[in-house]
């Protein structure tokens, strides 16, 4: 028993040391002395011991009482006029310091903006997963498997029939699956590919657009890119479209804008071509029609992607896509 008491008194001691303020030491006081505290329910039990046991416990337990009260006020004390001294030593009068506030990622700023004027041309956003089907990731938009065209994508496989995602297109498989024409969507998100270097890293993000209804042309997909152009960069930023090749668009383009830095004059950036590539569209491919089920005949449509960070590199004049990821506060700040 004496034990346990001395214990009690070791440890209600310990508190008192460590407390950090006023409200520590009435915490302390409660937990030990209040009415369900510590040494309050020890003094309770002296009644469960044996008859001649019960004086030596009793005189012991009150004479630590006595003493934890004496201890916790003279803590009180004490601690109360160390926090007095603080508080005139603040001259409430003054300014307060600056808080250094934050700001959105560059990126986000980029991919918000983005979105920002697609949704202002009618398309909505489209979600899904980044761990994908490789149904849904290649067969669905026309890479049979075994085909050269999966080569480009550098994919991360988890098995099989498991992917991380290579880009934002399985969306357009599963938002036909679910949705009759018209469909207008874009589809902004993360994906993953094996690659990384001063313009690639293995994980970034894209931005895929999706216009599906009955007379839809490429004239419509040179306007609707056109527009977005030059809302993202400005009116006197020229544009092109190259001839090129993806599975799930016929005929396909890439496109191409006056470079942003020497304006056509040809630059290192744009290594002196005067052009710079941006992002890669077309009309979608008759097969994916197939694969969801829509009339091939009587609808048509256009697909488009574009790198963000990419978008971000040549709206901010920035050479090396590492640092979106490096956490510099001092290039983040700029921002």
């Amino acid at each position: 028993m004496e034990k346990s008491i001395d214990q009690i008194y070791q440890e209600a001691l310990k508190a008192i040391e460590t407390a950090a303020g006023p409200k520590d030491v009435r915490s302390a006081s409660v937990r030990y002395l209040g009415r369900k505290g510590i040494l309050t329910q020890f003094l309770r039990n002296i009644s469960s011991l044996p008859v001649e046991e019960r004086p030596t416990a009793g005189q012991k337990g009150n004479e630590i009482k006595k003493k934890l009260e004496k201890a916790f006020n003279e803590a009180l004390v004490k601690s109360e006029a160390s926090t007095k001294d603080l508080e005139d030593h603040i001259d409430v009068s003054l300014p307060g310091r600056p808080v250094s506030c934050g700001s959105l990622h560059p990126i986000t700023q980029i991919n918000q903006e983005i979105c920002d004027i697609f949704l202002n041309m009618g398309f909505e956003i489209a979600e899904g997963p980044e761990v994908e089907l490789d149904y849904y990731n290649f067969e669905a938009l026309n890479f049979p498997k075994n085909h050269p065209a999966r080569d480009m994508q550098d994919t991360f496989f988890i098995s099989d029939k498991i992917v991380l995602r290579t880009h934002t297109s399985p969306l357009q498989i599963r938002t036909m699956e679910k949705q009759a024409p018209p469909v207008r969507i874009i589809m902004p998100g993360k994906v993953f590919r094996c690659d990384s270097d001063l313009t690639h890293t293995p994980m970034f993000h894209q931005v895929e657009g999706l216009l599906v209804d009955e007379n839809v042309s490429f004239g419509d997909l040179k306007g609707t890119l056109t527009a977005f152009v030059h809302q993202m960069f400005d009116v006197q930023t020229s544009l092109r479209f190259r001839p090129s090749f993806f599975p799930f668009t016929e005929p396909s383009a890439e496109v191409d804008i006056l470079c942003v830095i020497c304006r056509g004059k040809g630059c290192r950036v744009c290594s002196q071509t005067g052009w710079l590539e941006i992002l890669g569209s077309g009309m979608v491919h008759p097969a994916l029609y197939e694969n969801v089920g829509y009339d091939a005949i009587r609808y048509t449509g256009f697909a488009f992607g574009m790198g963000v960070e990419r978008i971000a590199m040549l709206k901010y004049g920035i050479d090396d896509i590492r640092k979106f990821f490096e956490n510099d506060m001092r290039f983040l700040s700029q921002f």
